[in-house]
């Protein structure tokens, strides 16, 4: 089973920066791409960002232009740049790898890493 280890979360306050880390126990190279994921308590997960097999990204429209989605396939992580930070990113994010239809993951989730946003 595969492992997810997300981190880089922490505190910020609005306008700032974080860079979140996503490190796969196997290769992320042989998926269809990878994505980023967030959850506040009482929602449904959501989908902020994601990057194919083919380098393609596609971003959720309320973090256009502020976050940036990265992999680095020989060390099996994928990197979500967030800046401009905003109180409403307040969420766990989580990282999966693609599954074969829109909106399916292929793994286990992890732990997730949490950010908190002040205002």
């Amino acid at each position: 089973q595969v492992q997810l280890a997300e981190s880089g979360g922490g505190l910020v306050q609005a306008g700032g920066s974080l860079r979140l880390s996503c490190a796969a126990s196997r290769s992320i190279t042989r998926t269809n791409g990878m994505g980023w994921y967030r959850q506040v308590p009482g929602k449904t997960r959501e989908a902020v960002a994601e990057i194919t097999s083919g380098g393609s990204t596609n971003y959720a429209d309320f973090v256009k232009g502020r976050f940036t989605i990265s992999t680095d396939n020989a060390k099996n992580t994928v990197y979500l740049q967030m800046n401009r930070l905003e109180p409403e990113d307040t969420a766990v994010y989580y990282c999966n790898a693609l599954g074969q239809f829109p909106g399916q993951v292929a793994w286990r989730w992890g732990q997730g890493t949490q950010v908190t946003v002040s205002s």
